[in-house]
């Protein structure tokens, strides 16, 4: 299956090397937004075709589907392109940083019938997959998810440290990885929000951090902290507080409440949850289903993302 990687970044370049340990896939055309980084990343991982134009990049022959992994705000758009021109397409979260763009998207999938999905990595991490089999299996129950989403970004870098042309966003980007996780794991709509925000940044123009609750109908909890301002150690901690037991999942690592490793590595064919929801897009494709994680799935989200700004008041972006 040749595939079409839109991005030249950080995440583009997890992709790639999620990529390489899976069998018949592989990366034709790369669509980059800087030359000469594009060109980069294409002769580091021997990609035969590099440019900067989508349209270009999407008809290079055999392209069978896109991974978009560009900057958040033109994620929809692309998405929307990449259907148009009759390709498969995984879009890494959020898909979009509106509702009506989520809603567009929707509806293009519907329309061309093309596997859409969401780049939901926390529904495939061996540690959250645990989780999630054992709530299915009746042996657990999520009283509380506690959440702690930590960075240190007084400056507008990516994750290499290096100079972004966009900026990111604490509610559009990283709290929707919660948001449908929370949603995901108890298997119910999110029936409660409530939100507040620290001040704007006088550079970046977002506010820095966040706190946000959430509840099901059942009386599940989830509190969720976010901050850019966080000097230390960064990521997403997850706390999960049941009714039989205490859990920590660290991106793919899995304890128990008092720092005891769990053993995750049978959960799946790999260990890294990129990887997995990649596999996931790729088979979906094949066996033409739709994928977890799909743009109609993950819908839910990017609503209760919308009802949260319109609880902060509009933010600048």
């Amino acid at each position: 299956m040749n595939i079409c990687l839109i991005g030249e970044g950080a995440f583009a370049i997890k992709h790639l090397e999620a990529i390489n340990n899976i069998k018949d896939v592989q990366v034709t055309s790369i669509v980059g937004g800087v030359e000469a980084a594009t060109k980069e990343v294409a002769d580091k991982y021997q990609i035969p075709f590099a440019t900067l134009d989508l349209k270009e990049g999407l008809n290079q022959p055999g392209i069978k589907a896109a991974i978009i992994a560009s900057p958040t705000p033109i994620h929809a758009a692309q998405a929307l392109q990449v259907m148009q021109q009759g390709k498969h397409v995984l879009i890494e979260i959020p898909f979009a940083d509106t509702l009506a763009d989520a809603q567009a998207v929707c509806a293009a999938q519907k329309e061309t019938g093309l596997i859409a999905m969401a780049g939901h990595t926390r529904r495939f991490n061996p540690s959250h997959q645990w989780m999630h089999n054992k709530i299915q299996d009746g042996e657990l129950n999520i009283q509380h998810l506690d959440v702690q989403t930590f960075f240190f970004r007084r400056k507008n870098l990516n994750a290499l440290g290096e100079p972004r042309s966009w900026t990111d966003h604490l509610l559009w980007h990283h709290a929707c990885h919660t948001v449908d996780l929370f949603a995901y794991q108890t298997g119910e709509e999110i029936s409660e929000i409530q939100a507040m925000q620290g001040p704007v940044h006088p550079e970046l123009g977002i506010a820095m951090d966040m706190s946000i609750g959430l509840k099901t109908p059942s009386g599940a909890l989830c509190t969720l902290t976010l901050s850019f301002n966080n000097d230390g150690p960064f990521g997403t901690f997850f706390r999960y507080i049941c009714d039989n037991g205490t859990y920590i999942a660290r991106y793919d690592d899995l304890v128990d409440g008092r720092e005891n490793p769990i053993d995750v590595s049978d959960i799946d064919v790999s260990l890294n949850g990129i990887e997995l929801e990649d596999r996931e897009f790729f088979s979906a494709i094949r066996e033409n289903r739709e994928p977890n994680g799909s743009v109609h799935q993950t819908l839910a989200a990017m609503k209760v993302l919308d009802q949260l700004e319109q609880a902060l008041g509009k933010i600048p972006v």
